[in-house]
C-alpha cells in the first residue's frame, strides 16, 4: 500500500479518535452518555465537548475532499513522492487542526485548515 493510502487510513480514523472525545465530554453530562440520541445530546454540548464534537464534523467533511484528491492522483500517475509528501503534510495539517480547535485557537486552526486544502488541491493538481 502506497503512503497516500495509508494517509487516506488515518485520515478515515480521525473522526472516530474525535468522536471518542466527544463521548467522552458527553458522558460527563448529568444522565451520562445518551446513546438513543447523542447527536441531539451534541447540540447541549459547550465548551471543549462542543469544539469536538465541530472538529469531527469538520474531520468527515474534510476526509471526502482528501479521498478524492489521494484517489484523482493514484488514477492521473502522478509522482508517487510528491503525492507522498502532500498527502502526509495534509495528516500533519489535520492533525494540527484538531488540536487547535480543541484547544480553541482559532486563527491558528484557520491558517492549517488551508495549510491542508492547499495541499489536498495539490494533490488533484498532480500528474502528467
Amino acid at each position: 500500500m502506497t503512503i497516500p493510502l495509508w494517509c487516506l487510513l488515518i485520515a478515515v480514523v480521525l473522526p472516530h479518535v474525535l468522536a471518542g472525545i466527544g463521548g467522552y465530554h458527553r458522558s460527563r453530562q448529568p444522565g451520562g452518555f445518551d446513546n438513543n440520541n447523542p447527536r441531539e445530546q451534541a447540540k447541549t454540548l459547550s465548551g471543549a465537548g462542543a469544539r469536538a464534537y465541530a472538529a469531527q464534523q469538520n474531520a468527515w467533511e474534510a476526509l471526502a475532499v482528501f479521498s478524492v484528491a489521494v484517489l484523482v492522483a493514484h488514477i492521473r500517475g502522478a509522482d508517487p513522492q510528491m503525492s507522498a509528501w502532500l498527502a502526509l503534510a495534509w495528516v500533519v495539517f489535520r492533525i494540527l487542526h484538531a488540536i487547535c480547535y480543541l484547544a480553541d485557537l482559532a486563527t491558528l486552526r484557520s491558517l492549517v485548515y488551508f495549510g491542508a486544502l492547499t495541499c489536498a488541491v495539490w494533490l488533484f493538481l498532480l500528474g502528467p
